[in-house]
């Protein structure tokens, strides 16, 4: 089944530090997607399709009025100069998709735990978002966010007040580079060890994030605490 193309128009950006930024587009019709989707954008930064090419997750909620995208910058990513230098209000580019299957589980009866690093957190707003508001479950759900220092939290905010309001949400962030912080120091690992060390049936953990960081996690998951493979799904992004 062919991917459907839209046009879609640059309607806000906002700086969350020097590396990572939000990105809002509008498009003249609908764009029904699964909370944990992505969308592979065309970017004119080269004359060869393939190249021009760029997959991201949709972070905004299935009911937003706009797509939003957070995006980290790349060292020498054409992609991301282009959005991060080039690409100005009132803009326009094309894109094809939704597509995907790192979604959101639907009525899941079993505990989920998001384990994220930097801007892999932008699925993982939309699930969080469709599972807690629309109460399609009482079932646990854990964030565990990685990144260097507190700039570097996406989304804080939100999901500090959603822990606040759902007591079955629970939100943890690791700083590896900071020296004064309150939390856990040091990457994700940690976290989920301490939490889920002993096996347990009624569990899936959702990964996304950097290779390294995936590899480690599905290897601590699956060779160390010897968790089923069905009980480990990932997202690779980069």
């Amino acid at each position: 089944m062919a991917w459907k193309w839209y046009d879609a128009t640059l309607v806000k950006t906002e700086e969350i530090n020097p590396d990572v930024r939000r990105f809002w587009l509008k498009t003249e019709e609908e764009v029904p997607f699964e909370p944990g989707q992505f969308v592979t954008m065309d970017l004119p930064i080269s004359e060869k399709r393939l190249k021009r090419w760029r997959s991201y997750s949709i972070a905004s909620k299935t009911d937003d009025p706009m797509l939003e995208f957070c995006i980290v910058k790349l060292e020498g990513g054409a992609g991301t100069k282009f959005l991060f230098e080039d690409f100005k209000i009132g803009d326009q580019l094309k894109f094809k998709g939704p597509s995907g299957t790192f979604v959101a589980p639907q009525n899941p009866d079993f505990d989920i735990v998001m384990i994220c690093t930097g801007t892999g957190v932008a699925p993982f707003r939309p699930m969080i978002y469709d599972l807690l508001e629309s109460q399609k479950t009482k079932q646990s759900i854990h964030l565990i966010f990685g990144t260097r220092t507190e700039a570097g939290i996406l989304y804080r905010e939100e999901f500090e007040s959603l822990a606040k309001a759902y007591p079955n949400f629970q939100y943890s962030v690791a700083l590896s580079r900071q020296e004064h912080w309150d939390g856990p120091k040091g990457y994700v690992h940690p976290i989920y060890l301490e939490h889920y060390g002993e096996k347990r049936t009624d569990i899936k953990f959702y990964i996304c994030g950097w290779s390294k960081m995936i590899d480690e996690t599905v290897a601590n998951l699956f060779a160390k605490l010897k968790y089923d493979r069905s009980q480990i799904i990932y997202e690779l992004y980069g």
